[in-house]
């Protein structure tokens, strides 16, 4: 094994197994406020919603190469590839879509209620697990055609307008499907982009004025709520449009070539998998719910420890 394969694979497991470890403590931490009782607000079933997709993203995407790479070949067969790459494909479309979607419902829950917020805002929290649903099928819908050309590698040599994943390859047969899934699939991320990033300026535009109505009133007690979830959506707005300007100029290079290079190939996937791996640290970071919980388990573990060394001595 050379050193760049080497340095391939520890990249992969080391992006993999953070992001796996930071999704999962999240998802129980919400789990846990759900189980004691405590109801989640829209934003936290978003963000709950938003490591599950993260999760689901990296065990699909990560873990099939990092597994490549150590030498288990033939990993999948056809059947397998096409439920890997599919799941993949709904993976990272649910990213880009929940992070918009909580983007545009922090905008929502901080403007100022007026005429037509006044029966929105209200119905915030029914609507989250319709609009869960919706953008389900509609990036199902979307990512179909995914599992109708992925396939397990055949031999050594990759045919053109052929993504070489390693573990699969996703063959398109011709430039015109080559062309027409990456604009669809462009397209779609750029559209959600385009809103999150719109309804991001919104938000800061909020604070902005918020600020300026609160100078020098209460600056010790910082802001509220509503401010600290407006600032933590903010912050992961613009993790994510760093990883995905990336991920597309890599996309639109890919797109513009017969055969891709599976050095950019795997650029590409570890890049576009970035998100999902630093994501959950931004939340843990800065949501109060979760980090009491991580607190509270890790104290109330604490004395049981202490307990068990006396019991031993």
């Amino acid at each position: 094994m050379n050193l760049c394969v080497t340095i391939k694979g520890v990249s992969f497991l080391l992006q993999t197994g953070m992001g796996v470890l930071g999704n999962t403590v999240v998802l129980l931490a919400y789990t846990h406020i759900v189980c004691t009782g405590s109801k989640l607000l829209p934003v936290d079933m978003i963000l709950c919603h938003l490591a599950f997709t993260n999760l689901l993203l990296l065990l699909t995407r990560c873990v099939p190469p990092s597994m490549t790479v150590f030498g288990l070949k033939a990993l999948l067969n056809d059947p397998g590839c096409k439920v890997v790459i599919y799941a993949y494909r709904i993976g990272r479309a649910l990213s880009v879509c929940i992070t918009c979607m909580l983007s545009v419902f922090q905008a929502v829950t901080i403007t100022p209620t007026g005429p037509y917020l006044s029966r929105l805002k209200p119905s915030l929290p029914s609507l989250v697990i319709p609009t869960f649903a919706g953008l389900w099928l509609f990036n199902m819908a979307i990512c179909i055609a995914a599992p109708l050309f992925s396939m397990a590698p055949r031999n050594d040599t990759v045919p053109a307008f052929t993504l070489n994943l390693g573990f699969c390859h996703v063959d398109f047969r011709d430039n015109l499907s080559y062309v027409i899934n990456g604009v669809a699939v462009s397209g779609r991320d750029f559209a959600f982009v385009a809103l999150m990033v719109g309804s991001s300026c919104y938000i800061l535009l909020l604070l902005h004025r918020h600020s300026h109505q609160m100078k020098g009133i209460h600056r010790s007690q910082g802001g509220g709520a509503e401010t600290r979830a407006a600032k933590t959506v903010l912050t992961l707005v613009v993790l994510y449009v760093v990883f995905f300007g990336i991920d597309n100029v890599i996309w639109i290079y890919m797109l513009t070539v017969a055969k891709v290079s599976p050095v950019v190939a795997d650029m590409r996937v570890f890049f576009s998998s970035c998100y999902a791996s630093l994501s959950p640290y931004f939340i843990i970071s800065s949501n109060k719910k979760v980090k009491a919980k991580i607190v509270c388990t890790a104290e109330h573990e604490q004395p049981s420890a202490d307990t068990q060394d006396s019991n031993d001595k």
